[in-house]
């Protein structure tokens, strides 16, 4: 092994272009579509890296798995000078996808603007380097681009996560960028343009919905894809397992990857406790306060396999995902445990002797 990948491994998480390096050259390699100005490869190529495929003869893995058709219409957004809105509940990969696209539009998924109650309108435009600044006044040295500045002078993607937590006056700051292509910086008397290519990844959270609501002004700036949770038992399934073989494999975990009759439970509980109805539609649940997602399924099992490698014999065991699954779903004491108890008593319990194991342990650690 080289120094270089020896090094790699050191990170406990690698951005999408450098974990899926070899996919990527692949399809450049093998890309034979028109390029975008400013892109790495074309749509097509960019939709393979998305969905899956081949490459000649590397197998692409699919790193969204899902309507096939939302990924086209976001791709095809980012041909055109419209920024991308990805919507959703928690746990819909909106920030994942966003990722994945930007790594293969642009080759570098870094520039990114994380929305919260702090951000300021300096992280979307520019501050200044206060020392240089004193010293010699308002210059370009002193200049601090922001990740969206930096984007638009090099033609690039930047992503703008939780768009829906930043106070109004820094959601409208953006609105003169996407409309303009352009950031002014009267102190140097300039113009900050964007080159072709540049566009605007934002994802926004629709359990926050009420935070900061997003002016109409800023939403027609966007072209906005709903991203659904996963539709049927059998797709979930699919993203459980990809994703915990792989977040088990970049930590090392020294355990054996869940079962699949495992990954069943832990998806039959959470759609059930999600949707607030048992499978077969015979009997209603209530549902948590916290948010129960595949994210945080993928969490639970993860989770549950470091607990089985660090305190057990490498085995998931039913002690093991009953730990889990208390910490993913009583969230609030009061309410989510009495949910969690019903849930238990009334639906879990009746699931047959299969479920018994799982049953016992949840019981215990619910007490």
């Amino acid at each position: 092994m080289s120094t270089g990948q020896e090094q790699l491994q050191d990170y406990m998480r690698l951005p999408a272009e450098v974990l899926y390096r070899e996919e990527l050259e692949a399809l450049r390699r093998e890309d034979t579509g028109r390029i975008p100005a400013g892109w790495q490869m074309s749509p097509r190529a960019v939709l393979t890296f998305i969905a899956g495929g081949r490459a000649g003869s590397k197998v692409i893995t699919p790193k969204y798995i899902g309507n096939t058709r939302l990924i086209e219409m976001a791709v095809a957004t980012l041909v055109t000078d419209r920024a991308l809105l990805l919507i959703g509940e928690p746990g819909t990969a909106k920030s994942w996808l966003s990722e994945n696209l930007a790594a293969a539009i642009y080759g570098n998924s870094g520039l990114v603007v994380q929305g919260t109650a702090g951000t300021s309108e300096e992280h979307v435009r520019y501050s200044w380097n206060y020392a240089m600044l004193l010293a010699n006044g308002p210059t370009p040295e002193a200049l601090v681009k922001s990740p969206i500045m930096r984007a638009m002078e090099d033609g690039g993607i930047a992503r703008f996560e939780e768009i829906s937590r930043c106070a109004s006056e820094v959601q409208d700051a953006l609105i003169s960028i996407l409309s303009e292509k352009t950031i002014s910086v009267p102190e140097l008397g300039k113009e900050a343009g964007a080159r072709k290519g540049f566009s605007i990844i934002a994802t926004a959270n629709t359990r926050d919905r009420g935070v900061n609501e997003m002016s109409a002004a800023l939403k027609r700036r966007f072209n906005i894809i709903v991203l659904p949770a996963p539709s049927d038992i059998e797709t979930e399934l699919s993203i459980v397992k990809k994703r915990v073989a792989e977040i088990a494999s970049s930590y090392e975990l020294q355990a054996a990857v869940p079962a699949d009759d495992a990954l069943l439970k832990v998806v039959t509980i959470f759609r059930e406790l999600r949707s607030g109805m048992t499978l077969d539609k015979k009997e209603k649940v209530k549902t948590p306060a916290g948010v129960i997602s595949t994210a945080e399924a993928i969490s639970l099992l993860t989770n549950s396999m470091a607990l089985a490698a660090s305190f057990g014999s490498g085995e998931l065991t039913d002690s093991d995902l009953a730990a889990g699954l208390q910490g993913a779903i009583v969230k609030d004491d009061d309410k989510d445990k009495l949910v969690w108890k019903e849930y238990l008593d009334n639906v879990m319990k009746k699931k047959g002797s299969e479920w018994r194991g799982l049953y016992q342990a949840c019981k215990e650690m619910n007490e």
